[in-house]
């Protein structure tokens, strides 16, 4: 699996990120412009000591990217309507979260209406934390792995 985070902008939950795909094994892609600085000593305070252990990339175009890429990918949102659950995650799919601040700018979701899919939760509550939300999915779609 690949975790791409769209402009997160807080290091702390993507400390926890980092974390969750490394116990994991899974990859993470940071598309920029990021609210917080790579620098060894910024990543550290961040809890990032878990960075050498995944596969980070840093892409500045997250739809170039995945125009050329040949597989599956996910985006999560509370504004999408299809669960998370419905899905049948494989291996090497993209799972793609929006910023803290901001979510997914519209022209994902214009483009790839299909590929939305929601955490369900209580009405009048507005999102989960980007890292929970994160750790709920990969660990659906590392279940359906059987956890290899």
């Amino acid at each position: 699996m690949e975790i791409i985070l769209f402009q997160p902008q807080i290091p702390q939950n993507t400390g926890n990120i980092v974390r969750t795909c490394a116990v994991t094994g899974s990859a993470l892609t940071l598309v920029r412009p990021l609210g917080f600085s790579t620098s060894a000593r910024m990543l550290k305070r961040a809890g990032l000591d878990y960075w050498e252990n995944v596969t980070v990339t840093l892409i500045d175009d997250l739809v170039q990217y995945l125009s050329n890429t040949s597989k599956n990918f996910y985006f999560y949102s509370s504004h999408a309507e299809k669960p998370y659950t419905e899905t049948a995650y494989l291996p090497d799919d993209l799972l793609i979260f929006g910023s803290e601040t901001a979510g997914l700018p519209a022209l994902y979701r214009e483009r790839w209406p299909e590929r939305f899919r929601t955490i369900p939760m209580r009405e009048n509550n507005r999102c989960l934390n980007l890292a929970n939300a994160v750790s709920v999915v990969i660990y659906e779609a590392w279940r359906q792995q059987q956890f290899v």
